[in-house]
């Protein structure tokens, strides 16, 4: 499962494995406690109000606000070839918060705290192994596989 998002889980079981299947999927889901109705996103198999392991998923819309963002110039090891860029981080409508990169659809000059913004599941196939990211685009912004997807 966690090869998805470029890693390898040498752990033969999780108990939030059904995530990733969401994402390929291109639902976008948090959990939701069984013992006392804590949500979280991402989603969490132990819950940290309660302790209770017991879950189920839930689907987010994506919908947020944006609460702070910061321009990359020095990136770290890997990301050196993609500065310079923007990410910010949103507060999701059902609870939760989520770090993304500022997709395609919002202009630099346009970013406002307090905007309104579309958390959105990003998959490619094109490398070896397949690679799941998120951004943050305008709101309505549908997800879309690239080329080379299943």
């Amino acid at each position: 499962m966690f090869k998805w998002f470029g890693l390898v889980s040498y752990v033969p079981y999780t108990k939030v494995e059904g995530f990733a299947d969401h994402l390929r999927e291109g639902r976008i889901m948090g959990s939701c406690c069984q013992g006392c109705g804590a949500v979280t996103f991402p989603p969490r198999s132990d819950c940290s109000a309660c302790l209770d392991e017991h879950f189920e998923f839930i689907e987010y819309s994506g919908r947020g606000t944006l609460h702070t963002y910061t321009r990359i110039e020095a990136a770290p090891t890997g990301f050196e070839r993609l500065t310079p860029y923007v990410v910010g981080m949103v507060d999701l409508e059902e609870g939760g918060r989520a770090v993304a990169w500022i997709g395609e659809t919002v202009q630099e000059e346009d970013i406002e705290i307090g905007m309104d913004l579309q958390l959105v599941p990003r998959m490619s196939e094109e490398e070896e192994r397949i690679r799941v990211y998120y951004s943050l685009e305008i709101p309505g912004t549908r997800w879309v596989k690239t080329a080379g997807s299943a």
